[in-house]
């Protein structure tokens, strides 16, 4: 029984597609750490990742329907062989980019020249940082994992970002356990003063994410035995206002195979757009998926608890 379908209905809700402005590429789950609260269930050993031929074919499309946003994430996009293309053709259509980058990656082999790259291409960095504890990201994302994410935050900052405003620089904060993201505005002001002091590190905006109960999370919860009172919690803390505001109304979200899904949780679940069969992007046009019912699950509970969460950050 889809729970999240049912709460929809004694709302009065329909959660249906809009005008499509974001475009969402997942190039795969290779990446260099092994988060416990990661959706992808991305590591160092996960060999799915999209291939140039996928690549190109989403680059075609980008320059014939030209959206106005893409969002590039994985996995670490940045091990992609395809990344750097996949940005250089979505500046030359003159889309805004948004990377969502670990920061440690910087520090793989290949990689130490990321900072500038973003900087001559105006990306957006969305860069992960769960925490301004350096106990609390080790926890969740590793040892040694904080010190190289203040380092890589301080690089950023050094190439501009954070201080030229065509340069932003947005973090985002996870909970390191099974609770709900607080209010962005009540945690960025903590974040913004122990970075600055400490660090002196300077940033644009901070995020705050809740934990999607799937894939590698999910089993941690059950290791744990938090699993049903998170679940319970994700419910218990609906909230309605958050639903005009959710990422999928406004954003198609396309797979390393580029096959699509209303989001990246979607994606990660294989649950197809509408619940229909598969799609690929290059075989549909932004125009064709407006007013579809959007595919839900009880995981929707996490992008709707409290504040609200998304990719974006919180949404009431």
């Amino acid at each position: 029984m889809n729970t999240f379908g049912s709460t929809l209905e004694r709302h009065q809700l329909r959660l249906r597609r809009g005008r499509s402005r974001v475009l969402q590429v997942n190039v795969g789950k290779l990446c260099n750490q092994t988060c416990v609260h990661c959706h992808v269930g991305a590591g160092p050993r996960r060999k799915e990742i999209m291939t140039e031929e996928t690549a190109d074919r989403i680059i075609d499309w980008m320059r014939r329907e030209r959206p106005t946003t893409v969002d590039i994430t994985g996995g670490a996009p940045e091990l992609c062989p395809a990344f750097r293309s996949l940005v250089l053709a979505a500046r030359s259509i003159d889309a805004h980019v948004m990377v969502r980058c670990n920061l440690t990656v910087i520090f793989e082999e290949g990689q130490s020249d990321l900072p500038e790259f973003y900087r001559q291409n105006r990306v957006e960095v969305i860069a992960s940082l769960p925490c301004y504890s350096e106990d609390n990201v080790d926890m969740q994302r590793g040892t040694g994992v904080f010190a190289k994410s203040i380092e890589a935050l301080q690089q950023l900052n050094r190439v501009g970002y954070a201080t030229d405003d065509q340069l932003p620089l947005t973090l985002v904060y996870n909970p390191v356990g099974a609770s709900i993201a607080p209010p962005q505005s009540a945690l960025e002001p903590a974040y913004r003063a122990e970075l600055r002091e400490k660090f002196g590190i300077e940033f644009t905006r901070l995020i705050c994410i809740t934990n999607i109960p799937i894939t590698r999370f999910e089993k941690f919860l059950r290791a744990t035995g938090e699993l049903e009172s998170y679940q319970q919690l994700l419910l218990e803390n609906f909230n309605p206002a958050t639903i005009d505001g959710l990422m999928c109304r406004d954003t198609i979200n396309v797979g390393w195979e580029g096959d699509l899904f209303d989001c990246d949780f979607n994606q990660m679940i294989d649950l197809p757009m509408a619940g229909r069969e598969r799609r690929y992007l290059w075989d549909i046009t932004p125009d064709d998926l407006a007013g579809e019912p959007i595919a839900t699950g009880s995981h929707c509970f996490g992008c709707t608890a409290g504040s609200g969460s998304s990719c974006g950050g919180s949404l009431a």
